[in-house]
């Protein structure tokens, strides 16, 4: 079972998607397979078969937004998570070998896509070896290779975008 916490950046980016499914794509491409239907012989219409599918897989995008943007439980940051590793923060790990990986952990909705990739589920055995912890902490994390180390080097609530900190 997926955690159902969210931030209010990826609750929005989830409610944008829906509206913009429902208000514009979908209207278009109902239009697309209206005309598509009127041409006649739907069988070996391409533009009709296509934009169909097209048409439910907006559709099942939809139902699954509806379904599951109200048991979602916003976040937001909490002055009090200064210092520790919560849901939300932007944190820096090294371990032994001096490799270092910056992410943020963050809710399962909100890992997917090309502008999320230095982002990590909470569900992940890394956020939940992370969980409380402050900077300078030793983290063993278990992996299928086994346990590996890490060491907590900078935890930040702010965008290393906003961070003008080195």
């Amino acid at each position: 079972m997926k955690t159902n916490l969210i931030t209010r950046e990826g609750f929005e980016k989830l409610q944008q998607e829906h509206d913009y499914l429902w208000n514009e794509r979908r209207p278009e491409v109902t239009k697309i397979v209206t005309w598509a239907a009127s041409l006649g012989d739907r069988s070996e219409n391409a533009d009709y078969q296509y934009n169909k599918r097209l048409l439910r897989q907006i559709d099942r995008r939809i139902r699954y937004l509806r379904k599951r943007l109200p048991d979602l439980k916003v976040v937001d940051y909490a002055a009090a998570q200064d210092g520790k590793v919560f849901f939300g923060a932007w944190v820096e790990i090294e371990n032994e070998e001096g490799d270092t990986k910056h992410f943020r952990i963050v809710g399962p909705d909100e890992i997917y896509g090309e502008e999320v990739k230095h982002y990590i589920s909470i569900d992940s055995p890394m956020a939940r070896a992370l969980l409380k912890k402050e900077v300078d902490d030793e983290v063993v994390v278990r992996t299928p290779e086994g346990n590996k180390e890490w060491f907590v080097n900078k935890i930040s609530y702010q965008s290393p975008d906003q961070c003008k900190t080195d």
